[in-house]
């Protein structure tokens, strides 16, 4: 096919442009050639250019990227930033255009919502443990309040299970972090200094849902705030506010027994709530190793996505560390700026997202043969970011939760540089739905504590509107209006 011409506006300068997409059904026919278009074409007349070479009886909306980033001005705008002479050919790659989420469902609690997860049909990116799968038709969410009670969901918003109250093996106080082991294994911790292990069994015909407690680890000696899980390694990381990490076995077998002292104290705790002598029941055990390097409340941590033996830690001592876990070793330690409140990893692209208590994410790449410690920064949070999740479909994306009552959707791609450096700005914001319907009262809060993101139920978030909110983002069938 020959050069074709796109725009035929006769004062316009015009540049020549190559099209390209990894997405094989969208993929241009092979022979398609360079085209040239207006230098003042924006992403919506490319769009255009693209379906109707396409020839789609119903546009798809595009985004576009040049040099891997995406083009937010418009081309004349991009040329001239970047001092390319308008006789270059630009090699521009397309993909679909992410859809803005739409609330989908509310789920009511009693109190605050600390904490979900997803129980996964399907691997996602960055997902090399598959061992969390569900049935495609029976995806779980579980959520875990600050009532100190655990509950799984299905999609339709009824509660399958509840975890029982501290007379029935439950946690002390609020809980602070809950995740699923696997598809009968949940694990919870919380206020109490304690991490739990529940026994979980799907509703069936015969009888409803249920969570019954297997196990107490002991160790902390503080809120423990975050967990990490890895089921084939039967392998947990916790966080916590004394400023340790912990690692621990799943398995009560291979687990050391629990520290006397600890256990003392919580027996105590006990037999004063209930005013009677309580002793051991003998499910107690302790940490593999506590791992002792940060100087502050440890906030986050994760195991390393394609590594088990590897995990790294954020901390308010404005560190990412990185571990060595069979041997309890510190391997390396990044320092920031500001406070870590949270964490993430972008395995394709060996970059850890760090939220901070300065408002923004910060990119970090953990390598020790990084020559920089912050790659990226992306801006837009107008309080801490206290919770962060990937993107199940894309190795570019990732959606945070913040003390400012928004959960923002990121892609690394949408950047600028400034000053600074390279400089993100999120794609979309989702707002409490609870905060669109009414006017909030003076000192009233609807912040964000924690997100997760599933391929198929979409943006779960959890905050202190007592509400998890599902969020998703629809198709559309016709091209977005021009921006």
């Amino acid at each position: 096919m020959a050069s074709e011409k796109a725009g035929g506006e006769p004062h316009s300068s015009q540049v020549r442009i190559q099209l390209s997409t990894f997405q094989p059904d969208i993929a241009l026919p092979g022979n398609t050639a360079s085209i040239l278009v207006n230098t003042t074409f924006r992403r919506y007349a490319l769009s255009s250019v693209v379906n109707t070479i396409l020839d789609n009886a119903k546009p798809i909306p595009f985004d576009f990227l040049i040099n891997g980033v995406f083009l937010r001005t418009s081309l004349d705008e991009y040329l001239t930033q970047h001092g390319i002479s308008s006789e270059t050919t630009l090699n521009i790659e397309y993909v679909r255009a992410a859809i803005p989420p739409i609330h989908l469902a509310s789920f009511e609690h009693d109190d605050w919502v600390s904490s979900v997860d997803v129980l996964s049909p399907s691997p996602t990116i960055g997902d090399h443990d598959n061992s969390r799968a569900a049935d495609p038709e029976h995806e779980r969410i579980l959520s875990a309040s600050y009532d100190g009670l655990l509950r799984i969901w299905n999609t339709s918003s009824a509660i399958i299970a509840t975890s029982p109250g501290v007379e029935g093996g439950g946690h002390e106080s609020s809980i602070k972090s809950a995740k699923f082991v696997s598809s009968t294994k949940i694990a919870s911790s919380g206020v109490d200094r304690t991490i739990k292990l529940w026994k979980y069994a799907d509703n069936t015909p015969l009888g409803p849902g249920s969570l019954n407690s297997q196990l107490t680890l002991y160790g902390h000696q503080a809120s423990v705030d975050d967990l990490a899980v890895h089921e084939n390694s039967n392998r947990i990381l916790s966080a916590s506010a004394d400023h340790n990490v912990g690692l621990w076995s799943s398995r009560k077998a291979d687990a050391p027994t629990a520290p006397f002292n600890l256990l003392q104290s919580a027996s105590a705790r006990r037999a004063k709530r209930r005013k009677t002598e309580s002793s051991s029941s003998g499910n107690e055990r302790g940490p593999l190793s506590l791992l002792k390097s940060h100087a502050g409340p440890v906030s986050g941590v994760i195991f390393a996505p394609t590594d088990p033996t590897v995990g790294y830690s954020a901390s308010w001592d404005h560190s990412l560390k990185t571990w060595d876990l069979p041997t309890s070793s510190l391997v390396d330690t990044r320092m920031t700026s500001h406070s870590l409140l949270s964490l993430t990893a972008l395995p394709e692209l060996n970059l850890i997202a760090t939220g901070t208590s300065a408002r923004h994410i910060t990119l970090i790449d953990p390598r020790t043969s990084a020559h920089t410690v912050t790659s990226m920064t992306l801006r837009g949070h107008t309080n801490a970011v206290v919770s962060l999740a990937p993107d199940p479909s894309s190795p570019y994306a990732i959606v945070s939760g913040s003390h400012d009552g928004t959960c923002r959707v990121w892609d690394v791609r949408s950047s600028k540089t400034e000053r600074e450096g390279s400089v993100g700005q999120s794609m979309y914001i989702i707002d409490r739905e609870s905060s669109n319907k009414r006017v909030r009262k003076q000192g009233e809060s609807t912040k964000v504590f924690s997100v997760a993101w599933h391929s198929e139920i979409g943006i779960i978030s959890a905050g202190e509107d007592k509400k998890v909110q599902i969020n998703r983002g629809k198709r559309t069938e016709t091209i977005d209006a021009p921006s």
